[in-house]
């Protein structure tokens, strides 16, 4: 019996599987529908769907560098606990190589490449990695770099990951200074990389929150506007060091006294060499994604009710 396109979209709507799934499924029961929900039954990838609507909030960050390229995923898991256990890092780990190796364009682009040790897509791969790992699994983005020197950092087990880019001359091994620039970079998460990147919009509503505490502070009130916009500017390169990268003490006092660009500098100086930073990524894992909220209590109580 053939079967159409129109046929795998119904499919795949009854079911919730992946396109390529319910395409093989018509194929290898002859187009027969009841047939080939059975036979998604019989592997489990139905299953492996219901679980696909379940909130995907926990995960890893991981940073991969390897042959000059750096790659940095987040994929996203039901609970802590998955996120802990070796099945699920194995399978970050191997989403982060498919980036490095492929450079696929975006997430349907890298569902469509080829999981490692396989002959299987990313995108076929899916339920069964669902299936045997427990846990809804959400491929949520990622960043390549190919150019230059990439280090990566990965902080807490996977609660943020960082990945820096950097211009070096002198054949200098550059991975230390970006191990210690992207540890700043997860630990105080900077607004900006470099003063130059502060548009004017930001910048005039600082000025303009400065001017309107002066103006509410009777000691500073009476001044003359000249004397105000000096304090205001003094305030904006206070604001650079604190939300630009470059402009921000370098956290590690033991190593250098100095900002972060001043850091990097005489750092790549030391070397013999030359080290610039161009810029980084910092995903910090389930950022943005809404949890569930559980309630125990209210859970019980509907429990005893249903029991009167």
């Amino acid at each position: 019996m053939a079967f159409t396109a129109a046929d795998v979209k119904n499919l795949r709507e009854m079911t919730g599987v992946g396109m390529m799934d319910c395409k093989k499924a018509l194929t290898e029961t002859d187009g027969d529908m009841d047939k080939a929900v059975e036979y998604l039954r019989e592997k489990g990838l139905a299953k492996a769907a219901k679980k696909a609507g379940r909130i995907a909030a926990e995960g890893v960050s991981y940073a991969l560098v390897e042959n000059g390229v750096g790659a940095l995923v987040e994929v996203n898991c039901e609970t802590d606990f998955c996120a802990k256990s070796a099945p699920f890092v194995a399978f970050v780990k191997d989403i982060a190589k498919v980036v490095a190796d492929n450079d696929p364009a975006d997430v349907d682009a890298l569902m469509n490449c080829k999981y490692p040790g396989t002959e299987l897509t990313v995108s076929e791969t899916m339920p069964e990695k669902v299936m045997s790992i427990g846990e809804n699994l959400q491929i949520r983005r990622f960043v390549r770099f190919a150019e230059n020197t990439s280090v990566g950092y990965v902080h807490a087990g996977g609660k943020i990951g960082v990945l820096v880019n950097l211009a070096v001359e002198g054949g200098v091994d550059a991975t230390e200074i970006g191990k210690n620039v992207a540890m700043q970079i997860a630990a105080l998460n900077p607004r900006f990389w470099d003063k130059s990147q502060v548009t004017e919009d930001v910048l005039a509503e600082e000025k303009k929150v400065a001017l309107a505490l002066m103006d509410s502070d009777p000691k500073m009130a009476s001044k003359p506007a000249q004397v105000k916009e000096k304090i205001v500017m003094g305030k904006m390169n206070k604001f650079y060091e604190e939300n630009c990268l470059l402009q921000m003490e370098f956290v590690r006092g033991d190593l250098f006294s100095g900002t972060v660009e001043q850091y990097i500098a005489d750092a790549g100086k030391k070397l013999g060499g030359s080290v610039k930073f161009l810029t980084a990524v910092r995903y910090q894992t389930g950022e943005g994604i809404e949890k569930k909220e559980e309630n125990f209590a209210a859970e019980v109580a509907a429990q005893m009710n249903q029991g009167k």
